[in-house]
């Protein structure tokens, strides 16, 4: 078996299992309302050989990312956001740059007394 097939065999068997169905689950319907789920699938090999022998690996990785919500009225993406994390993150940003500050003024007060 060349490296090709190798190759070929090994995503095969990973992209099986690296789909929306995996993070979600099967699409809901309530009334007219169809919600979709969407995922984001990543996928990264590598490989290599030597005299001795050769190896290889691959990762797939997967997460939510939003819904398609589907009515009579017509079809809307749902984009799933994480303000809770986007807020802590800028407070946490905020705070850092402020203690770095206040300790470049007293180091600059000490100096100059």
């Amino acid at each position: 078996m060349d490296i090709a097939e190798i190759i070929r065999k090994v995503t095969e068997t990973v992209s099986a299992g690296a789909t929306v169905k995996s993070v979600y689950g099967e699409p809901v319907t309530s009334g007219q309302r169809t919600i979709l789920p969407v995922a984001t699938v990543r996928f990264a090999f590598g490989g290599g050989g030597g005299a001795d022998g050769g190896g290889g690996g691959g990762r797939v990785s997967a997460r939510p990312c939003g819904v398609v919500e589907v009515t009579p009225e017509g079809a809307r993406f749902v984009y799933f956001r994480e303000p809770e994390r986007l807020a802590a993150a800028i407070a946490v940003g905020f705070l850092v740059s402020f203690a770095v500050g206040l300790s470049r003024r007293r180091k600059a007060r000490q100096k100059s007394v």
